[in-house]
């Protein structure tokens, strides 16, 4: 599979971060010879918060983690994490796997059970051959490496056609803090909590319930705001493990708050950047709504609306299709005071086409990558920023393959 053509010029380099431990090996869960399964360890002592899809058909592995996320222990603790398959819609055969594989790496590196956390990403409905990856984790325990991540990264890739990776660095009272994240995610992604497979780490010092909060807060913000198809994920889990061992405490920090923020960003917006087919990064900026909510429901209407997306794939400028999605969102809206710019090009205002406008201009915008399309609704104060990218061919010839 092609790289998109809107990756990263490259993996940036993640900084060590001290008390996280990475290991990667090939299990052939799905695939042979192909980098599938990573496990991470963590020091004692690490904070861990997670936050998961809201689908009613999520999968045994994120069940388990949800059950167990909240949980303040100073133990060790442990993720593995699967691509190939997703454990999801597999009952009971399904829990069974899961506790199979946290009671083998619980074994191998002697922690509890209830301190390893589990994700598995790929097809549905398909039993998971755990037996497999149970047969790696001696390997995985003896490769952990403090520079392993990058191959963490490409373990969990699934369709993505690039590894995801962000880093951020912030100086508190004098003393350096450090932040790494790798991400997956390509197709099936739509706002209901990170829509993927998130990892952030960080040396910071901060307790498991301002970390569950602060993660939380900033989701809304940043994977909530991505949209590829409009699909929310069986699987989707956004795990961050802060284990302290810095020294610095980050609680109420500023600077912290806005580094993971950036760090979460930057991840989000490459996972769209990756979306299966895509050939155009768009923001769909709104503003003058009645509230932040309608705001949202109209970026949502627009960046999910096949008809937007097929059209600034083909780079036609059919502001008309814009109208439609504002019209269709739920939101209250007011033709004669809804603006719609291209970029800086005001195509329509005043409850029609711009006089100052020419379809030539369009059409010139709609050539560039990346593209930002600006909605205001003349109502209110109400603001909302998505963030999503084009439907192509292409989107529809990686799914229609995706089980062969």
């Amino acid at each position: 599979m092609e790289t998109s053509p809107l990756a990263p010029a490259r993996f940036p380099d993640l900084p060590v971060i001290e008390g996280v431990r990475f290991a990667s090996v090939a299990a052939g869960v799905r695939y042979t010879g192909r980098t599938d399964v990573m496990l991470v360890e963590l020091q004692e002592g690490t904070s861990i918060a997670g936050v998961f899809t809201k689908s009613a058909t999520r999968s045994a592995p994120v069940l388990d983690c949800q059950a167990k996320i909240s949980a303040v222990s100073a133990a060790r603790s442990a993720l593995l994490v699967n691509s190939g398959n997703s454990n999801a819609f597999t009952g009971a055969a399904g829990e069974q796997s899961v506790q199979a594989i946290c009671d083998a790496v619980a074994d191998t590196l002697s922690i509890d059970a209830a301190r390893v956390f589990t994700a598995s990403t790929g097809v549905i409905g398909e039993r998971l051959p755990h037996d497999r990856i149970i047969a790696k984790i001696a390997d995985l325990a003896t490769g952990l490496d403090a520079h392993g991540i990058d191959g963490a990264a490409r373990a969990i890739m699934t369709t993505d056609t690039f590894p995801k990776g962000a880093t951020a660095e912030v100086d508190i009272d004098g003393q350096t803090v450090r932040i790494a994240g790798i991400a997956k995610g390509s197709g099936m992604i739509a706002p209901d909590m990170a829509t993927m497979l998130v990892y952030i780490f960080t040396d910071a010092k901060i307790a498991q319930a301002d970390l569950q909060a602060l993660l939380a807060t900033l989701t809304d913000q940043t994977f909530n705001c991505i949209t590829v198809d409009s699909d929310t994920s069986t699987s989707d889990s956004l795990i961050c493990a802060a284990t302290g061992a810095s020294g610095v405490d980050v609680t109420d920090s500023a600077g912290f708050t806005k580094a993971l923020h950036d760090v979460m960003l930057d991840l989000a917006h490459q996972v769209v950047r990756d979306g299966e087919g895509a050939t155009k990064f768009v923001e769909v900026r709104v503003t003058g709504a009645a509230t932040n909510a309608d705001a949202r429901k109209v970026g949502l209407a627009i960046a999910n609306s096949p008809l937007v997306k097929t059209a600034i794939a083909g780079e036609d400028p059919n502001w008309g299709r814009i109208v439609m999605a504002v019209g269709k969102s739920g939101a209250q809206a007011n033709r004669d005071a809804l603006r719609i710019c291209f970029g800086n090009i005001v195509v329509a205002e005043n409850g029609w086409v711009s006089p100052h406008y020419t379809e030539k201009a369009g059409a010139d915008y709609m050539k560039k990558q990346e593209l930002t399309i600006a909605v205001d609704l003349g109502i209110a104060g109400g603001m909302s920023t998505v963030w999503t990218c084009d439907l192509t061919h292409g989107y529809i010839t990686i799914n229609a393959d995706y089980r062969s």
